[in-house]
């Protein structure tokens, strides 16, 4: 057997390391782009509200970080419950795979599923009827 052996990198491992990376770099740029670049730009109007008159799927979204760069997470979750969804994701999926670095008893790392990715297209749809609905039909509007 020689030196030059390599361990076959899993999707999950990947995933990990890839967490790890661009946590950082993700929460340095939500960070200066929601505090600081976002408050400095002049209002726009959705272009999806503005020629149909209906939220679109991503309304509520920057909001929602904000909230969450703030420790609202109440509201960022009423603002556009995507946002919560992948923070809980991430946040199980890297705690448990740090866990089962660590070697702690009984604890493996969560597998990445494509169920992940169709509820977080079930969150987004979910959250673009029930905007609509609540604003046609009992006139509350976000």
């Amino acid at each position: 057997m020689n030196g030059d052996t390599k361990r076959e990198l899993t999707t999950e491992e990947a995933l990990y390391r890839l967490g790890w990376i661009m946590l950082p770099v993700v929460l340095g740029s939500a960070y200066v782009v929601v505090m600081w670049i976002v408050p400095a730009l002049p209002a726009v109007e959705c272009l999806f509200w503005k020629f149909f008159g209906i939220y679109c799927p991503g309304c509520g979204g920057t909001r929602a970080v904000i909230a969450f760069m703030q420790g609202d997470f109440l509201m960022s979750a009423w603002y556009h419950p995507l946002v919560m969804y992948l923070a809980l994701m991430y946040g199980c999926f890297m705690l448990s795979h740090t866990l089962e670095k660590l070697h702690v008893p009984r604890i493996k790392g969560m597998i990445f599923h494509e169920r992940i990715m169709y509820g977080a297209l079930v969150v987004l749809a979910v959250n673009f009827v029930l905007k609509n609905v609540l604003k046609f039909c009992f006139h509350i509007v976000m």
